[in-house]
């Protein structure tokens, strides 16, 4: 089913919108030439005029951070590549930010708009984040994420949770926080610092025919976090983690905000290669709710789909819908939740469960999983109200594994494992 949001008749991308050229604004795209201030200068031109489009014409535009401004298109004209800084210091001053589920203040991601609305990105060009520049920061940043985590147990404002240390939080390549009317359109994302697009408090977005192309730690595709109204359609991904994560903020943060991701609907995407093809969690600690997959293509991942949490997340994960999925060379399981996840970071006073319920798969297909599904709940909250139907999965190393599930029903679902004669085929079963 085709969305076309209302809101697209409010951006600014009409002719009769002011137009103003990087070239015409004295910007140069050899590649070399500091771009950042004519950004700046550009946007703010469009933006004091009520709105308009900031044209980024064929070349390649070096630039520091963007900060989008409301009624503001960025186009992307076919052959612009916009190429940002690796000079960490070039993202300072701190900007108001979530870093993985938790408020604090940190680099500024490298393209990045707070409370505005009517945004768009659009074209057929290139954002290059040149994220190899920040990825070492991997294997040092858990003395700073550990140091944030705490702040938020121990219940330190906000404003003080200050970061922007080298080697410390690496920032997204697109955040838009707390924005309303959001539209991205064609263009092609490389190699962010970390997760590539994350709308975080947002209300109606649309990301359509979007490129995705990450290779470094922790880079996810897209991350809607407590956002309301998201669209994702036709879009293409191959990733460093997820491929779509969405979320619901940690722990004490995600309670403190009870901003829950609700309405959002993914559709007819492709992704290869990554972790997870659609993933929830295990950030959802403000509740997760309608959503909606289908038409969508999974090769060459480590999981299908993938409900993860884990005890002292709290939050609720309902209303969840997926169907009409083909899934190729799944190295672990095809279809899994779980409240045991491997997370790095383990909730350090509370012992609230988490919630699945009303999780629906139909119509999906793999080929070549270690696992076909897997459900793993907790003794004292048991994932609860699942429904399969029209399940096939071959070419299995194990059919179905899990524990402390209750209310599953299965419909013309089967698994069939490699060299064994116990097959998996349910009809009709309730329990």
């Amino acid at each position: 089913m085709s969305l076309t949001p209302a809101f697209l008749g409010e951006l600014p991308l009409h002719p009769t919108s002011v137009n103003m050229s990087l070239a015409d604004a004295g910007g140069l795209g050899d590649g070399h030439f500091d771009n950042t201030e004519v950004f700046r200068e550009a946007i703010q031109y469009c933006f004091d005029r009520g709105g308009g489009t900031v044209v980024v014409p064929q070349g390649i535009w070096h630039t520091g951070p963007i900060h989008l401004k409301s009624n503001v298109r960025l186009h992307l004209e076919a052959g612009a590549v916009i190429d940002f800084d690796t000079a960490f210091e070039r993202y300072l001053p701190l900007v108001f930010t979530r870093w993985e589920g938790v408020e604090c203040y940190n680099y500024s991601p490298l393209i990045y708009a707070y409370q505005a609305s009517q945004l768009a990105i659009t074209g057929q060009g290139e954002i290059r984040g040149n994220g190899a520049a920040w990825w070492p920061w991997k294997q040092t940043q858990g003395e700073a994420a550990h140091k944030l985590y705490d702040a938020e147990a121990m219940g330190i404002p906000v404003a003080e949770r200050r970061f922007g240390i080298v080697g410390g939080l690496r920032p997204p390549l697109l955040q838009f926080v707390d924005c309303a009317n959001i539209l991205i359109d064609g263009v092609t994302f490389r190699d962010g610092p970390q997760w590539t697009i994350h709308p975080v408090y947002c209300e109606n977005v649309l990301i359509r025919n979007v490129v995705i192309h990450t290779r470094g730690p922790n880079t996810d595709g897209i991350n809607p976090d407590s956002c309301r109204n998201v669209w994702i359609e036709d879009c293409e991904f191959s990733t460093g983690d997820d491929c779509i994560a969405i979320n619901s903020g940690m722990n004490e943060d995600g309670w403190r905000v009870n901003r829950p991701s609700e309405h959002i609907y993914i559709q007819r995407c492709k992704m290869v290669n990554g972790h997870a093809g659609i993933a929830i969690g295990s950030g959802m600690s403000g509740g997760v709710k309608d959503i909606h997959v289908s038409q969508c293509t999974f090769r060459d991942l480590e999981r299908g789909i993938r409900l993860k949490s884990i005890r002292g997340r709290g939050g609720i994960v309902e209303d969840v819908n997926i169907s009409d999925i083909q899934m190729d060379n799944i190295e672990r399981e095809g279809l899994t939740i779980t409240a045991f996840y491997d997370a790095s970071t383990v909730p350090p006073r509370s012992h609230s469960a988490p919630l699945f319920t009303r999780i629906t798969f139909v119509n999906i297909r793999g080929r070549k999983a270690q696992t076909g599904i897997a459900l793993y709940g907790l003794e004292d909250m048991p994932i609860s109200d699942v429904r399969f139907k029209d399940i096939h999965f071959d070419h299995l190393q194990r059919g179905m594994i899990g524990d402390n599930v209750r209310h599953l029903s299965f419909e013309n679902v089967t698994l069939l494992v490699e060299g064994e004669d116990n097959n998996v085929e349910v009809n009709k079963t309730h329990g």
